[in-house]
Parts: structure tokens; C-alpha cells; sequence
């Protein structure tokens, strides 16, 4: 059984609106289209200069949301993400004056360059749509998602995201470097005009909570449940792995499965949908091990010796 026509033909024509900007990208697109679809949030950790910020604004586009979008600098104050009172001459009142974080897409750039303090500014809003100014909880926009940007660590002037703020991201993706091919498209297309000033939205925002709510309805087997405790459980046992994941990735894993089957034109997850996302769901949750980190040992490494540790489930797809 297959998921309808327009839920398929409504993800197709987003991937193929976002691959009009994002060239040669389809499954680093499908990734963040996997995110938004889980309700999740989405760090693009990359060097400058290969699209990270355009994706961002390319989804918001092509989905209709609201985007809003913050440059994180040293100076950036809590207050500057999540809005403040300012006392109106006129009424004798303080009026609230939201922030960019009270829209539905937002963008925070270069989130690693703000001090830890204002990065935590959003760690309610990613785990509670909601955010608490000066005693007043603000329910966000729906859907909501946060796209961060960040570069390397090794760059000056950098923060490295705590690991409570790292685990609040449903994914860490990657675009990396363009082929031949696609660096001489992506200057041809730009030659005139920049396509990110000419996509159009191709859905609303009602529904993209759409597919939010069939996602949520796509059927998971047991063992493929089990599948994903296996995996989760493997990453805390891993030697090179001071911490492994947390019950959230478990949680993630299951929703981005989900969400990577519709994707798929399916109604049912089968564990190539949990291996096709566990590295950008898991890697930025583990923790290295000094030795590890001294031999220059990658967190990818460790999900993809887990997987290969594992043997794979034959789960039914009958309910």
C-alpha cells in the first residue's frame, strides 16, 4: 500500500523547487526535508561558501513559511533571539516586540559564533515550541523549525555547541563540495540572476503539517524498533565513545524513518529507511573518547561500525 498521490507529488515537486537553487544536493535535501516532515530542526555544519544559507531559505521558500533569519555574532544577546518588552511614550505600557525566533523557518547563522549563553537562548524553543520571556510563555508558529548554520570548529572565533544544545538537533548534515560538473552549473545558473530570488513556494504551510500528521501515521514493526535500540544501544557500548545517544535519538530515529518512508512512497518503514538517515541523526550526539579524538577518529566512524555490527531485521509490514 502506498501513501496518496498528492502527499507523493507534494514532496516530489518540493525536492525538484529546493534542487533548483541546491544543485546536485538531492539527498542532502531529502534529508532536511526528512527533518522538517519529524518536526525536527536541522544543523548544516560545513566550510563557507557552499550553499549552507541558501538551503535554509530555499526550504523556507518552497514551503511557504515565515522565515526569519538571525546572524549570530559574540555580541548577540539572548533577548535579540527571543524578543523583550519596550515601554511605549505613547500608551504608558511595555509592549513585546518579538524576536525572529517567533517565526515558522528560521535561520540562525553561524550559530557557533555566539557565546554558549546566547545559544542557549534557544534551547526551549527547539525542544518546546514555546519561549518564556520575562515570566510569559509564547506558544511558536507551527509548523516551526530551526535551520542552524555552523562552520567548522577549527575556524577562529568560534563556540562549540554544548552537547545539550547538540542533542536538541534532529539532524547534522553536510553539503560539501560541488563536482566539476555541478560547480560549472551552479555558475552558469548564477550568471544572470541568483535563483534563490526566483523559486517560488510550491505548498503552505498547512500542508507541510500535513504530512507532519501522515508521517505520524506511517507503520513501524516491532523489530524495526528493536532495530533501532540495537543501534542506539551499540553507541554506548562503542569503545571510542565516551557518551553514546540519548532515548531522544532513539525517538528521532523512529520519527525520521517515518518520515523517510513517506518520502519513499511507502506506509511502512523498513530498516534501510533507519540506516539511510542514522548517520545524520546520530553522529553530532556522541561523544569521542580523548584516545579517539587524538587519533583523529570521526563520530561517523563509530555509526558506521555500529550498523555493520548489526545484523538486519526482516520486519513485517502488516499491522
Amino acid at each position: 500500500m502506498t501513501i496518496s498521490v498528492s502527499a507523493k507529488e507534494l514532496i516530489e515537486s518540493l525536492i525538484e523547487n529546493i534542487s533548483t537553487v541546491i544543485v546536485g544536493k538531492n539527498e542532502t535535501v531529502e534529508l532536511a526535508l526528512v527533518a522538517l516532515i519529524s518536526n525536527g530542526h536541522v544543523l548544516i555544519e560545513d566550510v563557507p561558501g557552499v550553499g549552507k544559507t541558501m538551503l535554509a531559505r530555499s526550504v523556507a521558500t518552497s514551503t511557504g513559511c515565515e522565515f526569519r533569519r538571525m546572524q549570530f555574532t559574540p555580541d548577540l544577546l539572548p533577548s535579540d533571539v527571543t524578543g523583550a518588552s519596550v515601554f511605549n511614550q505613547k500608551t504608558g505600557e511595555f509592549d513585546f516586540r518579538a524576536g525572529p525566533i517567533m517565526a515558522q523557518i528560521v535561520l540562525a547563522d553561524e550559530i557557533n559564533r555566539a557565546t554558549p549563553k546566547t545559544q542557549s537562548a534557544l534551547l526551549e524553543a527547539m525542544g518546546e515550541h514555546q519561549v518564556t520571556v520575562e515570566g510569559t510563555t509564547r506558544v511558536l508558529p507551527n509548523p516551526f523549525m530551526v535551520m542552524a548554520t555552523q562552520n567548522p570548529i577549527e575556524y577562529e572565533g568560534t563556540f562549540p555547541l554544548p552537547e545539550a544544545q547538540l542533542d536538541r538537533f534532529f539532524m547534522r548534515i553536510s553539503l560539501g563540495y560541488p563536482d566539476v560538473d555541478q560547480e560549472v552549473a551552479i555558475m552558469d545558473q548564477r550568471e544572470q540572476a541568483d535563483p534563490i530570488n526566483q523559486i517560488k513556494s510550491v505548498c503552505t504551510p498547512a500542508e507541510i503539517i500535513g504530512l507532519q500528521s501522515k508521517a505520524s501515521d506511517v507503520y513501524i514493526d516491532p523489530l524495526v524498533k528493536q532495530y533501532i535500540v540495537d543501534i542506539t544501544q551499540a553507541t554506548r557500548q562503542h569503545p571510542e565513545a565516551a557518551l553514546g545517544v540519548s532515548p531522544r535519538a532513539s525517538i528521532n530515529l523512529m520519527k525520521g524513518g517515518k518520515s523517510k518512508a513517506l518520502l519513499s512512497d511507502r506506509d511502512y518503514v523498513i530498516p534501510d529507511d533507519i540506516k539511510d538517515i542514522a548517520t545524520a541523526t546520530l553522529a553530532h550526539r556522541i561523544l569521542l573518547t580523548p584516545s579517539a579524538r587524538m587519533r583523529e577518529v570521526e563520530q561517523e566512524n563509530i555509526i558506521a561500525d555500529v550498523l555493520d555490527g548489526i545484523s538486519i531485521p526482516g520486519a513485517s509490514t502488516k499491522k
